[in-house]
């Protein structure tokens, strides 16, 4: 063994690290657009909250659509052919945003993109022209969600290519990260590159991103098998459950003649589905509303925008939050079920009550945030809500293990997926209507204390913190406790 340990290779790792490095451009890239919104492509397009509210509604369902289908494209391509066009699609429609002013000008008729800003707002060519780039940049957040939703499908399968079964959660973890440092550098990355270079090759330059890492993956992605780079050593380490999953397959093989699939509709039958259901429409459009519009909140109710160097270590601050506190969130029902003796179910609705008492740190972000006249406050308080969240989201997708044979349960998820999609929809466009309603309506809209904007930013952040605690109660009452699903 030891001689083996010597001429072992860990060209894994090095695919692990690309995992890593696409999961990192996966966020940033979806980032830009909000980072750049308020201070770059609002004023140019004359929009309103409402326009960038449809825009971000529809990333929202038509990502949780393409993820439907994501895994079955990457399954029948092959996993180097996936991955490439997952990345290079979702590249594209990154870099095609930069050329959303271009096309503008020309379908109005306008000389140049330059000519956009000089319009008059309120006028009808105004009108016009943000209309136009609304659907121009929805064409293209379109075009980004379908590539960006084959990422973790991919990177998943590769893991189980790469990596012998007491490995793959390790290395899961690693190329997941990737989504918090992607997270984290955003602000850092984005607002200077726009400022310098203009939000155009902003989107350029992080889409472009995608491009260099498809030639490292084409040149250095093969099957384990076929690698140069993977010696006999590494390809049996790779290898060594080969024996154990042949027999366990041929077990599950015999399984599924006893146990056949639960058929899609007869799925909506049990309040099992339901309650998943309801757990994902109620919270998912949370996380998504915090990631759209933290950087607009900041911008106009504390005047930080993401431009400047407080506005950045806001969001950093925010997701830096979100990052270590959410390492735990799996860790809490463990220790209900090893130390307290309970079931895997009601440990983590145990877990999940808990987290969902987080979200409610959103509703002091506001109030204490104005009271101190300081933007930390919030970003503090929503960081903490958005670490409740992940951490929900963790176990929230562990409670379908629970109650659903194993041929069911990638139905549910995707069923779940939708209901999310679907609720992060209408928060989005919600959010984005009450925003400019609220903002035209001045003084004479008021809630709890606040008027105008800030009484719409209230409002919403009243709505993000209640959400766990309802969701959890509605679940709760539809399967009181453990009642896994039997055939």
């Amino acid at each position: 063994m030891s001689t083996q340990q010597k001429l072992l290779s860990n060209w894994r790792w090095w695919i692990c690290s690309l995992l890593f490095v696409a999961t990192t451009v996966n966020y940033l890239d979806r980032q830009v657009l909000s980072l750049t919104y308020e201070e770059f492509i609002k004023p140019e397009f004359h929009w309103t909250d409402a326009n960038y509210g449809t825009i971000t509604s529809f990333f929202s369902i038509f990502y949780a659509i393409c993820c439907l289908f994501a895994g079955k494209f990457v399954d029948w391509m092959g996993t180097k052919k996936g991955y490439l066009i997952a990345i290079g699609v979702w590249s594209a429609g990154a870099c095609l945003h930069a050329a959303c002013g271009w096309a503008t000008a020309h379908i109005e008729g306008l000389g140049s993109v330059a000519a956009l800003r000089a319009v008059e707002n309120g006028s009808n060519i105004a009108l016009a022209v943000s209309t136009t780039s609304v659907y121009l940049f929805m064409l293209c957040r379109g075009i980004l969600a379908l590539g960006e939703a084959g990422n973790f499908p991919a990177a998943i399968k590769v893991t189980a290519e790469y990596f012998p079964k007491k490995d793959r959660a390790f290395a899961t973890s690693i190329f997941n990260a990737g989504a918090s440092v992607g997270a984290l550098a955003a602000p850092l990355l984005i607002p200077p590159l726009a400022v310098k270079f203009g939000w155009e090759m902003a989107f350029i330059i992080i889409g472009g991103l995608g491009f260099l890492w498809m030639f490292f993956w084409a040149f250095m992605y093969d099957k384990p098998e076929k690698s140069k780079h993977v010696n006999a050593a590494e390809l049996e380490y790779i290898h060594q459950d080969d024996a154990a999953e042949a027999a366990a397959k041929a077990a599950e093989e015999a399984q599924k003649a006893n146990e056949k699939a639960i058929p899609f509709l007869k799925c909506f039958t049990f309040k099992q589905t339901w309650a998943f259901i309801v757990g994902k429409f109620f919270t998912d459009g949370v996380w998504w509303f915090f990631l759209f519009w933290a950087p607009s909140y900041f911008s106009n109710q504390f005047h930080a925008p993401a431009t400047s160097s407080l506005g950045q270590w806001l969001i950093f601050t925010l997701y830096l939050i979100v990052t270590v506190i959410s390492i735990f969130g799996g860790y809490l029902p463990k220790i209900f079920v090893d130390r307290k003796g309970m079931n895997p179910y009601a440990g983590r609705m145990l877990a999940m009550l808990i987290f969902a008492f987080f979200p409610l740190a959103a509703l002091l972000a506001q109030p204490l945030g104005v009271r101190f006249d300081t933007p930390w406050w919030p970003a503090i308080l929503i960081g903490l809500a958005g670490a409740g969240h992940q951490a929900w989201s963790a176990n929230l997708f562990s409670t379908v293990g629970d109650m659903f044979p194993k041929s069911t349960i990638a139905t549910i998820t995707g069923i779940g997926a939708m209901a999310g999609g679907i609720g992060s929809m209408i928060i989005q466009k919600v959010a984005g209507n009450l925003f400019t309603y609220a903002e035209n309506a001045g003084e004479a809209f008021r809630f709890l204390g606040f008027t105008g904007k800030p009484a719409g930013y209230f409002i919403m952040f009243c709505f993000c913190g209640l959400a766990y605690l309802i969701a959890w109660s509605i679940m709760k009452s539809l399967v009181p406790k453990y009642k896994p699903i039997e055939r």
